[in-house]
């Protein structure tokens, strides 16, 4: 199981990593479009498309905070902890499913396993945080049984 949460930690790294050199990219590509539009005859259409620009740089700003975040959440998680409860760290096995308490990432491959890469804040995370192995908690109407906590 350490192998497995090493393996899940990792592949949650890279997923971060890519998706802070996405936006790094897409900012830099902003800014080189920003640079280049040129005052035209038309003022207006100069000054909308430079507010485009700007807004879709905020955007971008404000996604590289969400994903700075959730580097920082990974960075908090001892991953050779063996967890006894469900916390930051914790690979949770259910009947259903299989989750990593991490940062929000969704759906993660490994080994040809499907994981989940969740927040503790998510909805289900909370519903779970605490508890223990053979423990059960009730999401969405269904009965969830903790058949492992590592």
């Amino acid at each position: 199981m350490l192998e497995t949460k090493n393996k899940l930690y990792d592949s949650c790294k890279k997923l971060v990593d890519q998706r802070v050199t996405h936006i790094e990219d897409a900012m830099r590509n902003a800014q080189a479009s920003a640079n280049e539009e040129t005052k035209s005859s038309a003022g207006d259409k100069y000054e909308t498309g430079r507010a485009m620009m700007h807004l879709e740089k905020e955007k971008l700003a404000t996604q590289l905070s969400e994903v700075s975040k959730m580097k920082m959440g990974l960075s908090q998680i001892n991953i050779d902890k063996r967890n006894e409860e469900v916390e930051l760290g914790a690979l949770v096995i259910t009947a259903s499913a299989k989750y990593f308490i991490s940062v929000s990432l969704g759906q993660i491959i490994v080994e040809g396993e499907a994981f989940f890469a969740i927040s503790p804040a998510s909805p289900i995370g909370r519903a779970m945080l605490g508890k223990k192995k053979g423990d059960s908690f009730d999401f969405g109407g269904r009965q969830i049984n903790l058949l492992e906590v590592f």
